[in-house]
C-alpha cells in the first residue's frame, strides 16, 4: 500500500469528542447542521453511539462514516476483503471474537499489528487487551460489513465447527450414539413383548399403574398452576422503575425455505415499537437457501435489519444458526422470533422495563405464545388451547413455583453475557429451547415470563403436526437423557425440588404420551367392557382408578376454561371436550420420536409456515418519534 498511516493510542484524545465527527461529516457534505444536533441530542441523551444515531436514524453510510473516522484519527481506511489480513493474527485473537467485538487483526507493520475497526472507542477500551496479545498496536479503520464478510469467507470453517461445539460436552447431545440407542431400543421392546406374553395381565397392570401416577402428577401440577395463576395479582401492583437508558436489543429470526413468509415478517419486524439505533434484528438464512436469500433479496432492508449468512456444515438446525449468528450481533440482549411471530408492538420495551427491575438471577424472560390462524379449523382449535393452557397456566405455574422452566423456542430474550458464558445452544438437540432452560436452572439461573404476547401460525394440517410434534418429543427425549447422565450431579446442581420437577416434566411428559393408549382403556367402561386389570384389583380400588381418570378430565377441562378465559378467546371452551381426540395424534407422534432416536436423532423435521394463514389483525403503527 502507498500510504501507511496508522493511529496509535495516543491519538484519540479527548479533542475527538462526539462532536468531531459530525463536524467531519458536515465538512465532507454528508451532513447538515440541523441532523448533526439532534444526532448529537439523541446519542448523549440514549447512551448511544453516535454513529448508529447517524448510520440508522439519518440514513448516512457507513462507509461514510468509515472514512470520516479515517480522517479524525489520521489513519488508514483498509478493505479486509481486498487486502487481506495475515490469518495468523485472526486465528490468535479468534475470529469468532473478531465477530463480537468489531477488532479484527491485520498486519503486523514494524514492531506493530495494525487492528482494523469501525469503532474507534471499541479499540481505545480493549488497548491494554490487545497490547497484552500482539505488543503494541495501532488502529486501522474499516466497517463491519467488511469485518464480517471477510470472516465469513476466509474463516467459516473456524466459525461453524465454534457454533456447532459451543456447549460443553457433558451438556451436549453432540455424543449421542444412534446404533446404541438401536440397540437397547430392540432390547426393551424385546422384554416388554417377552413380559406381555408371559405375564399380560401383570404387565398391563404396570402400565396402568404408571400411566395413573403420571396422570395423577400432572393433573396436580395443573391445579397448583391454576391456583397460583389466579392468586397472583404481582404483575399488576408491582412498582417498575422506567430506566434512564434502554439497551441495545439484537433480534436472531432463524429463517428456512420460507418464502410465503418473507414479506409478512419484515411487515410486522417493522411494526415493533423501539428506538431503530437500539436495534439489531438479523435475519439468519443457510448458506444453500437460495429460495429465502432471493425472497429476501427483493426487499430493501431497513438500516437496523441485516442478513447473516451461516455456511454449510455437518448439520442443520436452528441452534446452530442461531450460535453462528451470536457471535455477529451487537445487544447486550439477545432476543429470538420465529418466520411467523407477530409480536406485541411494545414487547421489546416491556423486556428492557422487566430486565432493568429483576435481579441478576434473572437470566431469560419468555413471552406468551397464541395462534393468529386459531379458527382456520378443529386442529388449529386445539392447538390454540393447548398453548392457552401451556404458556398461561403452566409456564407461569413453573416459574412462580421454583421449578426449571423449558423454554418456547421464540419470543425468548437472553442476557448476552450470561447466554454466551452458557455456550449458547446445544446445535446437535432439536428441542435446544426446553434443554437451554435446563442448562439455565443448573446453572443457577431463572426464568421469567412477561405480560406480552406473540401471535404465532398453528400448524392446521394433521401430518405435518404429527412431524413438527415428533421433532419436540424427541428433543425431550434427548434432552432428559443428556441432563441424567449423572443424576447426582444434576441433583446438585438444582436441587432436590427442581430435579423431581425435571423428572415430572421430561420423563412424565414422554411417559404420559407414550402410555395414552393404556389410559385411553378405561374408555371401556362407560360401554359397559369389562377393563383388562379389573380383576387385579378390589372394586372399590378399581373404581377409584376409573375415578381418578375421569376426575382428571373434568380438572383438565376447567383448567382449559382458566387458560382461554385469561387469552379472551372464550369462544374455544365448547372445542376442550374434544381434545381427547387431539391428543392421540400426540401418541402417534412419541412414537415416530423415539423411532428416530436411533435413526436420525439430529434430523430437524423443518415445519412450513405461511400455509394456512390469516392475517392477525394489526397493530396500530407506533408513535413517530419512535421511528427511523
Amino acid at each position: 500500500m502507498a500510504q501507511t498511516r496508522f493511529s496509535s493510542l495516543s491519538t484519540l484524545t479527548p479533542a475527538r469528542g462526539v462532536s468531531a465527527l459530525c463536524k467531519q461529516l458536515i465538512h465532507e457534505e454528508l451532513l447538515c447542521a440541523d441532523h448533526a444536533d439532534q444526532a448529537e441530542d439523541i446519542a448523549i441523551k440514549g447512551g448511544q453511539r453516535l454513529a448508529d444515531v447517524l448510520a440508522i436514524r439519518f440514513g448516512v453510510a457507513p462507509l461514510s462514516i468509515a472514512e470520516a473516522y479515517s480522517q479524525l484519527f489520521q489513519t488508514q481506511m483498509v478493505n479486509p476483503q481486498e487486502a487481506l489480513p495475515t490469518p495468523s493474527l485472526v486465528h490468535k485473537f479468534g475470529p469468532a471474537k473478531a465477530a463480537k467485538t468489531g477488532l479484527l487483526p491485520w498486519r503486523m507493520i514494524g514492531h506493530d499489528t495494525i487492528i482494523l475497526t469501525d469503532k474507534p472507542e471499541q479499540f481505545e477500551r480493549a488497548c491494554d487487551d490487545l497490547t497484552r496479545t500482539f505488543g503494541p498496536v495501532r488502529m486501522g479503520i474499516t466497517t463491519t460489513e467488511h469485518i464480517e464478510k471477510y470472516l465469513i469467507a476466509h474463516h467459516q470453517n473456524c466459525l461453524v465447527r465454534a457454533a456447532e461445539t459451543k456447549v460443553p460436552l457433558a451438556q451436549s447431545s453432540r455424543n449421542w450414539q444412534a446404533r446404541r440407542t438401536l440397540i437397547g431400543g430392540i432390547l426393551v421392546l424385546g422384554l416388554l413383548i417377552a413380559a406381555s406374553l408371559l405375564w399380560p395381565q401383570l404387565t398391563f397392570g404396570v402400565f396402568c399403574a404408571w400411566a395413573t401416577l403420571i396422570l395423577i402428577l400432572n393433573t396436580g401440577f395443573k391445579v397448583a398452576a391454576a391456583a397460583a395463576h389466579l392468586a397472583d395479582k404481582n404483575m399488576q401492583n408491582i412498582s417498575r422503575v422506567t430506566p434512564a437508558r434502554l439497551p441495545k436489543i439484537s433480534i436472531l429470526v432463524p429463517l428456512f425455505r420460507e418464502t410465503e413468509i418473507a414479506d409478512h415478517l419484515l411487515e410486522r419486524l417493522r411494526e415493533i415499537d423501539y428506538s431503530r439505533e437500539l436495534l439489531d434484528v438479523c435475519l439468519v438464512t443457510e448458506g444453500d437457501d437460495l429460495t429465502t436469500r432471493s425472497a429476501l433479496g427483493k426487499t430493501i432492508l431497513p438500516t437496523w435489519m441485516r442478513s447473516v449468512i451461516v455456511p454449510d456444515g455437518t448439520l442443520r438446525t436452528k441452534p446452530r444458526a442461531l450460535n453462528f449468528a451470536l457471535d455477529f450481533t451487537q445487544g447486550s440482549i439477545i432476543g429470538v422470533y420465529d418466520a411467523e411471530d407477530a409480536p406485541d408492538p411494545d414487547q421489546l420495551r416491556k423486556v428492557a422495563l422487566h430486565f432493568a427491575n429483576c435481579g441478576p438471577d434473572v437470566a431469560c424472560l419468555q413471552g406468551v405464545l397464541d395462534y393468529y390462524n386459531d379458527r382456520t379449523n378443529w386442529l388449529t382449535r386445539c392447538f390454540a388451547i393447548e398453548y392457552a393452557t401451556w404458556f398461561r397456566i403452566v409456564l407461569p405455574g413453573l416459574a412462580r413455583l421454583g421449578f426449571a422452566v423449558p423454554l418456547g423456542g421464540t419470543t425468548l430474550f437472553f442476557r448476552r453475557q450470561i447466554l454466551e458464558d452458557l455456550g449458547g445452544w446445544d446445535a446437535h438437540n432439536v428441542t435446544e429451547d426446553a434443554d437451554l432452560g435446563v442448562r439455565l436452572a443448573r446453572a443457577g439461573y431463572r426464568t421469567e415470563l412477561i405480560d406480552s404476547v406473540t401471535q404465532e401460525e398453528a400448524n392446521g394440517r394433521a401430518w405435518p403436526w404429527v412431524k413438527q410434534r415428533s421433532r419436540w418429543l424427541k428433543g425431550y427425549a434427548i434432552t432428559y437423557a443428556v441432563h441424567m447422565r449423572s443424576p447426582r450431579q444434576l441433583m446438585r446442581d438444582l436441587g432436590l425440588k427442581r430435579f423431581l420437577g425435571v423428572q415430572m416434566l421430561f420423563l412424565g411428559t414422554l411417559s404420559q404420551f407414550v402410555l395414552q393408549p393404556v389410559l385411553w382403556s378405561f374408555w371401556l367402561i362407560p360401554f359397559g367392557i369389562a377393563h383388562p386389570i379389573q380383576t387385579l384389583l378390589p372394586p372399590i380400588g378399581f373404581w377409584l382408578l376409573a375415578a381418578v381418570f375421569f376426575g382428571s378430565e373434568i380438572i383438565n377441562f376447567a383448567i382449559s376454561a382458566i387458560a382461554l378465559k385469561a387469552t379472551k378467546k372464550t369462544w374455544l371452551i365448547k372445542w376442550a371436550v374434544t381434545l381427547q381426540v387431539y391428543f392421540p395424534l400426540a401418541a402417534l407422534a412419541a412414537y415416530k420420536g423415539l423411532f428416530e432416536l436411533a435413526w436420525k436423532p439430529f434430523y430437524w423435521d423443518k415445519t412450513m409456515h405461511g400455509v394456512l394463514l390469516p392475517e392477525p389483525v394489526k397493530a396500530p403503527p407506533p408513535p413517530p418519534s419512535h421511528q427511523a
